[in-house]
């Protein structure tokens, strides 16, 4: 059982903490989050 616990929780975190912060979203004009939020930053301080 504590195998599976640690299966879960290692996709969870593959998925939370790295895919979605790479994958592009359609709701940001197909950037990644990490994209957007960078030129956002970047918009703000020109």
């Amino acid at each position: 059982m504590k195998l599976e616990k640690e299966a879960k929780q290692d996709i969870f975190e593959y998925i939370e903490v790295w895919y979605n912060r790479k994958r592009r979203h359609s709701s940001l004009g197909y950037f990644s989050p990490d994209q957007f939020e960078h030129q956002s930053q970047y918009q703000m301080a020109a």
